[in-house]
């Protein structure tokens, strides 16, 4: 496969090209996984290749899954903040909140931390869905009258 075969979202690999017959855009499976519709030929992107050998090599540290599958550190790491991986449990090394500094095995925040971003984001996002919510619908223009709907209902 040569880089034009690969799409790259921040270090991230996708498969766009079939590394088996060549053809474009191989249909996406789920969880990292693509399959050629012409050959069937089994590929995977960055996630794929990481939790396949995760999979395989229970307990591996972030270095050795590295190492091993190619995959950036800083892709991995972002995987445990997203949540798709997840440290082991009785792991010595884990990763800390982004607030409190408190041990987690993936994600941002600890569940306290958690807790009251969410709550901070739900109170926003309400203060700020009320006033686009009163002005929604309504335009100012010379081809309506003022305040009047542009769309009819």
């Amino acid at each position: 496969m040569n880089e034009d075969d690969v799409l790259v979202f921040k270090d991230y690999h996708v498969p766009r090209v079939c590394a088996k017959c060549g053809k474009a855009n191989p249909d996406y499976k789920g969880v990292g996984e693509y399959k050629c519709s012409e050959c069937g030929f089994t590929m995977y992107d960055d996630f794929g290749v990481v939790r396949n050998y995760l999979e395989a090599h229970a307990g591996a540290t972030q270095a050795q899954v590295s190492r091993e599958t190619g995959v950036a550190m800083d892709t991995i790491r972002q995987f445990l903040k997203e949540e798709r991986l997840e440290i082991a449990a009785g792991s010595a090394v884990m990763m800390t909140c982004e607030i409190c500094n408190a041990p987690i095995r993936s994600g941002r925040y600890c569940p306290e931390c958690a807790r009251v971003v969410n709550k901070r984001v739900e109170e926003e996002k309400k203060a700020s869905g009320a006033k686009k919510q009163s002005m929604q619908g309504y335009v100012k223009s010379i081809h309506l009258d003022k305040g009047e709907y542009r769309f009819k209902r």
